[in-house]
């Protein structure tokens, strides 16, 4: 539509009031609110282009919106601003497109208490199916990372476009370019609901363009989401391993009461017997999160209970957020819904680490090999909110004396050691993106835990016991740019390599010459130890471990290891990563932080 058009500039003004307010998310993003107090998201790019708005009924209060542009105002297009005319240009012929058959989809804004109804669903397979419909090649457009919309988009068949990604200060996040190909049909997990709304697309805008509005969405009841997600109690059973056993089982099933599937299943679920605890403590986790955007509400608990009304919006406390089950443990958990939950379980870092902070962290990717010593790792990470995504390798199970040193129990003995810690990753956020190789490292699997799967690994901690291994994770590493770090559960060695700023930085700080992978695949025991010995440098470890060498195999089963070096160095690793994605400085090198020497006699401050 265009600002000439009768009721343009009144229909234009509400929708940018709706995005801007939403955008502005409780004060994440300060730069949609005025001095005065109203929202404002002012963009020319708004005339001329398909708005679509979704309302649980037809006239109902707007609760969600997308924007689709066309080639018309491609000169105002947000993405040819990001990168530039001319970059914008390249980047579509590169991929086989011309700026004449590219549409824009961007401004998928939500409601927050309208998210459960699976609204943002419907928006951006409606937007989709606009562009097919309109004779889109291609769909481009811009992507926040901090809460997960790239990999939302991604479910839909957009592809992240590499090379694009950088903070923005106006979003307070990491944000991307992404492509989608309207070409490639079957592409994408919502591919039958683009069909479906694609052919409903005339009819439900005509009246509306005739109004000087493009269109409105209003199928978005919370029964039209059944088809979307496998969720419900057959979710649930397949979470276990088709005998009924939970043993190798370590994904949760998170179940929305807003989908009618997921009600049904959770009735199911309690109706089985299958759960043997239920934890509810959502009005405590409300008080919390209201408390937590508001600090000074503590004083007042009727200023308390008045925002937690208003946060629930005359949703039952029963029904707001999620229910979390967990097959191992056969626990029932209410949750807060994920942003949320998350606002609430980082807030004490804040001070520390903010929330702009927060949510940088929470869009990286971290691979972690051997969870034995890299348990603590993964746990400190997850605890700390430093990636939200993981990849864990380790071929090995569970023995008896893992337990002087891995935070396990008695009944995980047998169980491999990625599951283990994948499990006590998701107790502590079920929303983590998390996949495991339990069959460890090797070179068939090399590939797919680098670069394929759910994404490419952005930082790598290793702290696998195998010489071939760790030197053919840092060739790959170093190939593919990233950064990695290590402890050696001795003294505080915390080894740090950043293949990102140096691609020709020797592997282990040249400790083994030219020394590849293949020289040391087929070592004898002690051919391992000497070379690890070295990678370490022996004359710099402790006098415990070096009288120990000497007996390992004949009166000591392995290396000694001990749980307070292991925790140690889950804290080290933790604090090197985060100061890694952040981009905070951590130069590559060797640190010692030897406990015994810095807590000595003469360390004392006291006089």
């Amino acid at each position: 539509m265009g600002p000439e058009e009768a009721g343009a500039a009144e229909s234009v003004a509400l929708i940018r009031e709706l995005r801007a307010r939403i955008l502005f998310d409780r004060g994440r993003r300060p730069d949609f609110r005025t001095a005065d107090g109203s929202y404002a998201d002012d963009q020319d790019l708004d005339f001329g282009a398909w708005h679509f708005i979704a309302r649980r009924k037809a006239g109902g209060r707007p609760l969600g919106y997308v924007r689709l542009s066309t080639p018309e105002t491609g000169e105002l297009f947000q993405t040819r601003a990001y990168l530039g005319a001319r970059r914008y240009e390249e980047v579509l012929r590169e991929y086989g497109f011309g700026v004449a058959e590219t549409f824009e989809h961007s401004r998928l804004v939500v409601e927050h208490r309208a998210r459960k109804l699976g609204l943002g669903v419907y928006l951006n397979a409606f937007a989709i199916a606009a562009a097919r419909r309109l004779g889109a090649k291609a769909m481009i457009g811009t992507s926040g990372t901090a809460d997960g919309q790239d990999r939302f988009h991604e479910r839909f068949g957009f592809r992240p476009l590499p090379g694009t990604r950088r903070y923005v200060e106006r979003y307070t996040e990491d944000v991307l370019i992404m492509l989608y190909q309207t070409a490639a049909r079957q592409t994408g997990e919502y591919a039958d609901v683009i069909e479906r709304l694609e052919e409903d697309f005339e009819s439900a805008t005509v009246p509306l363009r005739q109004a000087g509005l493009a269109a409105a969405v209003d199928a978005c009841e919370p029964a039209a989401t059944e088809t979307l997600l496998p969720v419900g109690a057959a979710a649930a059973r397949r979470a276990l391993d088709g005998t009924g056993e939970a043993d190798g089982v370590w994904r949760p099933v998170i179940f929305d009461l807003g989908r009618e599937a997921d009600r049904n299943g959770l009735e199911e679920l309690l109706a089985s017997g299958e759960v043997r605890q239920v934890l509810d403590t959502i009005d405590e986790q409300l008080i919390e999160l209201v408390s937590s955007r508001d600090p000074a509400l503590r004083s007042s608990p009727r200023s308390v209970e008045r925002a937690v009304a208003e946060q629930l919006g005359g949703v039952p406390a029963h029904d707001y957020g999620v229910w979390v089950w967990y097959p191992w443990s056969g626990r029932l958990v209410h949750l807060l819904p994920r942003g949320e939950f998350r606002l609430v379980r980082t807030d004490r870092n804040r001070g520390r680490i903010e929330r702009p902070e927060q949510r940088r962290l929470l869009g990286r990717r971290v691979g972690i090999i051997g969870l034995s010593v890299g348990s603590s790792a993964a746990l400190t990470f997850a605890m700390e909110g430093i990636g939200g995504a993981f990849k864990l390798a380790d071929f090995d199970a569970l023995s008896v004396s893992n337990l002087n040193r891995l935070r396990a129990g008695v009944h995980h003995v047998s169980l491999n050691k990625c599951v283990i810690a994948a499990r006590q990753m998701l107790e502590i956020d079920p929303w983590l993106d998390i996949e495991i190789f339990p069959s460890g490292l090797t070179d068939e699997t090399m590939e797919e835990f680098f670069t394929s799967g759910g994404g490419p690994v952005e930082l790598l901690v290793e702290e696998c016991d195998t010489p071939y291994v760790k030197i053919a994770a840092r060739e790959r590493a170093r190939a593919l740019g990233i950064p990695v770090v290590m402890d050696a559960n001795d003294r505080g060695l915390l080894d740090v390599e950043r293949f990102d700023l140096e691609p020709d930085r020797p592997l282990l700080h040249g400790r083994l010459g030219d020394a590849t992978s293949r020289d040391l695949a087929d070592l004898t025991p002690q051919e391992a130890v000497d070379v690890i010995l070295t990678m370490v440098d022996r004359e710099r470890i402790s006098p415990e471990l070096s009288a120990s060498i000497s007996r390992i195999g004949v009166t000591l089963s392995s290396w000694p290891q001990l749980a307070s070096g292991v925790a140690l160095g889950g804290a080290l690793t933790a604090d090197a990563a985060r100061r890694i994605l952040l981009g905070l400085p951590r130069p590559s090198g060797r640190f010692y932080t030897d406990l015994e020497l810095l807590t000595a006699a003469d360390r004392s401050t006291l006089t």
